[in-house]
Order: structure tokens, then sequence, then C-alpha cells
């Protein structure tokens, strides 16, 4: 049964840093699929933020944490990261990784497995 269980989150004050982690068992194929970090803020949708393939060189990242934010795997662990850094109270949001459906970024990603999320809330 594959699991996935995010951490890291927390509270931070504008301009502070967090990284995020996700743990991934039972998912021998970590190696092989492509992850996701996404977040969904109060009242709003889901939103994808950072996507990266199985050997790290192709990583795509929304607009609006470009230059901010950067996605990481360690295979051999099957563990995903997101370093974050320079936050702004939009990105305070509940914080998922997850595994799309198919290989490869599409523009509305749809996911097989997700965890229970690490809540970010960024203010002062």
């Amino acid at each position: 049964q594959v699991q996935l269980a995010e951490s890291g989150g927390g509270w931070v004050q504008p301009g502070g840093s967090l990284t995020l982690r996700c743990a991934t068992s039972g998912f021998s194929a970590f190696g092989s699929r492509w992850m996701y970090w996404i977040r969904q803020a109060p009242g709003k949708g889901l939103e994808w933020v950072s996507v990266i393939n199985p050997d790290g060189e192709i990583i795509h990242y929304a607009d609006s944490v470009q230059g901010r934010f950067t996605i990481s795997r360690d295979n051999a662990k099957n563990t995903l990261y997101l370093q974050m850094k320079t936050l702004k109270p939009e990105d305070s949001a509940l914080y998922f990784c997850a595994v799309p459906k198919k290989n490869g970024h599409a523009t509305r990603p749809e996911y097989d497995y997700w965890g229970q999320g690490t809540q970010v809330t960024v203010s002062s």
C-alpha cells in the first residue's frame, strides 16, 4: 500500500524559509515516477506548485513560486523535498506531495496518491 507522509510545515514570518519533506512507503516505483508538490489554501482549489521527473533533471515551478522554491528528491530514500524561501502570506496553504496518474507534467494533473498534507502558515 502506497503511503505518503508530508512533514516540515509550520508557522513562519514573511521572508522566512521552510523545507518540506515527503516520505514514502510501500512505493517501490518511486524512482520511476514523476512527483508533484501541490497546495490548497482555505477556500481555494488545488494548485500545483512544482513537479520533478524521476532523475531530477526536469523540473517545473508554478509562476507564483518560481525563483523562491526548490524541489528535489532522493530516490535512494524514496523521499521528496521542497525548499521554500522568501515565503509570502499568499504561500499559506496545506501542502501535499502527490503521484500523478501519468508521468509527465500536465496543466491540470490528476493524481493517484497523495498524503495528509502539512500546513504552512506565513504571517507576521
